[in-house]
Order: structure tokens, then sequence, then C-alpha cells
């Protein structure tokens, strides 16, 4: 949720991939059908910022976890016995079940995506920084595919407008 991560690469992640020095995150690698691969573009493998927050909680549960060496899974499947990290489909049943819970339906885990590009915008981000940290290749998908507003964004911006307006015309009565 926080690095805008697809599922294949989120899952994919191993503790050696955090430097916990630097607060960097390594995206190497993605997962699919429980079968190691590259990652989905070559904008895909980068080294992410972790903010001191994430950083905080990724050390709790590294050391709640019982498989937590560097070239364990951050996610390592308990019924895997850390073979093998979660897998989408188990990943993806939790995940709909809890959309189900808080009453918002079927949601698929890549809604965590566009809700990372919707955040990146609601804090003001701008749209070349947001092509980065989504790791899209072309700002198109950036711009076109990902990303809703999900504040009162539109309603601020639109009390914004009418005041100008409104503002204009009273300035304007005043000056006659």
């Amino acid at each position: 949720m926080c690095f805008g991560l697809r599922i294949s690469e989120a899952l994919a992640l191993r503790w050696s991939d955090v430097d916990w020095l630097n607060g960097k995150l390594k995206v190497e690698r993605g997962i699919v059908c429980q079968k190691v691969d590259d990652v989905k573009t070559d904008e895909s493998r980068q080294s992410l910022h972790i903010s001191g927050e994430i950083l905080d909680t990724l050390k709790l549960w590294k050391q709640s976890t019982q498989f937590s060496a560097p070239e364990d899974w951050i996610f390592a499947s308990p019924f895997q016995i850390g073979r093998l990290p979660w897998s989408y489909d188990q990943v993806w049943r939790e995940y709909q079940k809890a959309g189900t819970k808080a009453g918002i339906g079927g949601l698929g885990t890549h809604s965590l995506r566009h809700t990372y590009r919707s955040w990146l915008d609601a804090v003001g981000t701008p749209i070349a920084v947001q092509q980065r940290l989504m790791r899209h290749a072309d700002i198109r998908t950036t711009m076109n595919v990902y990303g809703d507003i999900v504040t009162d964004e539109m309603a601020i911006a639109s009390g914004k407008v009418s005041r100008l307006a409104l503002n204009g015309a009273q300035a304007e009565r005043k000056a006659s």
C-alpha cells in the first residue's frame, strides 16, 4: 500500500531486499503461480524509499515472524514452511473476505495500486514523480489508467472556483 507494488512484486520480497541503514527497498523479482521470475517491466526494477514509520513496522514484523533470515520471504507462507511466500490465491481470498466484512464488496488486490496513485495525487505529488513511484514506462498509464479522487477535493476545488467567480462579480458591482 505504501509502495504501489504489484501483488507479484510484494509477495516476492525477501528480507535481503530491505536496506535498513539507507531506508531503501529493492524491487528485483516477481512471483506468479509460485514461480519466481523477473519484475513486469524494466522500470519496475528499482529501489524505493522506505519511510521511518514503515521501517519500524517492518522491524516489528521481522522480530515476530519465524522466517526472518536475509533470504526468507517477507510474506513467507507458514503452509509452505517458509519455502515460498503466500500465494496470490491465498492473499486474494483474505482480501475478498476483508472487503466483504468491511461492507465494500469484492475487491481485487490491484485496487491497492490504484489507491496508492490516488493518494499520491491527494497529497499533491507532481505527475512525473507519480509515474516514477508507480514505476510506469509511459506517463499516460499513470494519468489515464490509475487514480481517482479519494477525498473531497472536487468539492473543495469547485468551491474555490465559485468563490472566485462570485467575488469577481461582487467586485464588479462594488466598482460600479
